[in-house]
């Protein structure tokens, strides 16, 4: 399935950001699909949704504005029922564009916060702070 392929719905300037980022689209859906919930839908219907939220993750908003959802509380419904093993990982409720990526640096063992921990972390009300 291509970029092409997408929900249409969002917005030309995301689209455009593949020609140049498809590696992270690539590991952004990799990440997702190895947390799916085969029981949610079909395979296809999976991927669809995997490549939708990896792309969207390019956007310049809130993972939940960037889809076209009319709230943060829309998104976590979503990712609970396709992705059920990353919504038990976030058990901080970080936000979700936020989490995606630190899990994507977790696996190339990249450190991304300041500090040994979240808790201490200086930027900690960036990624748990309420949504503006």
């Amino acid at each position: 399935m291509g970029v092409r392929e997408l929900v249409f719905e969002l917005h030309p300037a995301v689209h455009a950001r593949c020609a140049t980022r498809n590696d992270e689209v690539a590991d952004l859906v990799a990440l997702l699909l190895e947390h799916a919930d085969p029981a949610a839908g079909p395979p296809d219907e999976t991927e669809r949704v995997a490549l939708t939220v990896a792309v969207a993750s390019l956007g310049d908003n809130h993972l939940w504005q960037d889809l076209q959802l009319a709230s943060r509380a829309e998104l976590s419904a979503l990712m609970r029922r396709w992705f059920p093993a990353l919504v038990a990982k976030n058990h901080g409720d970080m936000k979700w564009k936020k989490f995606l990526y630190r899990e994507l640096c977790r696996r190339e063992e990249i450190l991304i916060c300041k500090s040994p921990s979240c808790e201490v972390c200086s930027d900690r009300p960036v990624c748990f702070g309420p949504e503006a």
